[in-house]
């Protein structure tokens, strides 16, 4: 019965007398339903109805997306599809393709001080972040904001800093033209229901496609919790922060999730895109508007499941348009984004986590005696001192004036050092520090008056002496040393 329903919503009632004769997995398109000449990504996308090559895994059961696609981010294979290019409300699934148009633009430590224009406009019921006004943010905390809660007010803060909410919306309509996502018309950057405002599944997986090849769109993605600025206090004038999650509830629960994006309106209904990675193959799946909003992640993730059966094994029925301005070798999918340090709900409490990149790589054996990065360092300062650039650092940078002029002055002081030793040497003195410091000290050691140890020391000082105490192999070296020099008795 389902599938006799979504045929007649496809448009033909003659699509009834075909059911009975067709498997569930290979619904054809009724012969009124003919795709339109010139259709993005083939013919058949351009079909009611289910999509998908005969011989191939059936289908899930029971799904009842008005629109969905299941696709090889890699090849670009569209495996199977249904009313691909049905024209519906896209919800904040849109900011995929506002991400995409802007994320280029900024740089991630950027800091900028919101207005309160900037947060002016949004619709009534708008998910937020929750950004003050006249409170400096970096532009990765915006992103955060963006992919974790959907926050339309992140959305129109970096509109604003791209130069308006209208020149954005032309930058992403323009983005969407060069990408072929033609059934895309954009009115409002954060996807919020607006007259005229539509996508399709196929534009969607396009958009997902597209952002995943940015590492930072990556990585913002798959970022299941973090640490969002806060207000200021006004008892004790420090700023704040709280915890935001991320709202894909895929993410962390589905084997090989790497995002994308998630939406709801009450227009658009729930509008998920998926990506997920598994035996090194990519696939997006996108879901519009199924019957119960959260049948969306279900109907997602079985997608996904029958993907990964049917990638290799069934015949594409179409495929992803390439990016107009992009060469044909940035087809390949993005290699996978590192685990974010923000993904882990003790970020917060590891401020040195990175100092993991720059540890020894595991399997190489320590050099023995040295510690490691000396080499480096050496050579750092070898090369500074030569007039050379340090290597990993470029020519005439600050740090390599740094690095020159302590060059010059460790080789200007090191005769005056060596000449202070021969001194020492030859006036009868140690160079060792243990010895100096020890003579220093006198016949007593330093003690607090009206302390025990200074108690102890008048009572017998003799056994509280330093000389008392078991001398170290350095303090033994050079007080045999010194009694030779003075003509004493040496102790066995």
């Amino acid at each position: 019965m389902l599938i006799i329903r979504r045929i007649l919503h496809g448009s033909s009632a003659a699509a009834l007398l075909l059911v009975p004769a067709l498997p569930s997995a290979a619904v054809a398109a009724a012969p009124g339903d003919a795709p339109p000449p010139g259709v993005v990504g083939g013919e058949r996308l351009g079909a009611a109805g289910v999509q998908v090559a005969a011989g191939a895994p059936a289908l899930p059961k029971d799904l009842t997306g008005k629109s969905w696609v299941v696709a090889d981010a890699g090849s670009g294979e569209v495996l199977a599809s249904f009313n691909a290019h049905a024209k519906l409300p896209p919800a904040s699934t849109l900011k995929m393709l506002f991400a995409d148009t802007v994320l280029p633009r900024f740089q991630a430590s950027e800091v900028h001080k919101v207005a309160w224009s900037e947060l002016q406009g949004m619709g009534a019921g708008s998910s937020l972040v929750g950004i003050k006004e006249d409170l400096d943010y970096k532009v990765e905390d915006l992103w955060r904001g963006v992919f974790l809660s959907s926050g339309n007010d992140a959305v129109h803060v970096l509109a604003n800093m791209n130069g308006g909410v209208a020149k954005t919306v032309a930058d992403m309509q323009e983005r969407a033209e060069r990408l072929q996502a033609l059934d895309t018309h954009v009115v409002s950057p954060d996807g919020y229901d607006m007259d005229g405002q539509v996508t399709s599944a196929y534009d969607l997986t396009l958009f997902a496609r597209a952002g995943l090849r940015n590492a930072d769109f990556r990585a913002y993605c798959a970022t299941r919790w973090a640490q969002f600025p806060g207000a200021v206090d006004k008892k004790t004038g420090q700023r704040g922060s709280f915890g935001i999650a991320n709202t894909d509830r895929l993410l962390g629960t589905y084997p090989g999730l790497i995002g994308v994006k998630n939406g709801y309106t009450t227009n658009a209904g729930a509008t998920y895109t998926g990506a997920a990675e598994r035996d090194g193959r990519t696939l997006l799946v996108t879901v519009m508007h199924p019957d119960n909003s959260t049948k969306v992640y279900d109907e997602a993730a079985a997608l996904l499941d029958w993907g990964f059966t049917a990638a290799g094994k069934t015949t594409p029925v179409g495929a992803l348009a390439e990016d107009r301005a992009a060469p044909q070798e940035q087809s390949a999918p993005a290699a996978p984004a590192a685990r974010p340090v923000a993904d882990r709900p003790d970020a917060a409490a590891a401020p040195d986590a990175g100092r993991a990149a720059t540890r020894r790589p595991p399997g190489r054996a320590r050099r023995p005696g040295r510690r490691w990065g000396c080499a480096r360092r050496s050579r750092r300062r070898a090369a500074a001192a030569a007039g050379a650039a340090p290597p990993g650092r470029p020519a005439g940078s600050l740090l390599d004036r740094r690095a020159g002029a302590g060059a010059v002055r460790q080789a200007a002081l090191r005769p005056v050092r060596r000449a202070r030793r021969t001194a020492r040497v030859a006036n009868g003195g140690s160079t060792s520090r243990a010895t100096r410091r020890d003579s220093e000290r006198g016949a007593g050691p330093r003690l607090l008056a009206g302390s025990s140890q200074a108690r102890r020391w008048q009572t017998c000082p003799a056994m509280c002496s330093s000389s008392s105490r078991k001398p170290s192999p350095r303090q033994s070296r050079a007080s045999r040393s010194a009694r030779t020099a003075s003509g004493s008795p040496q102790v066995p």
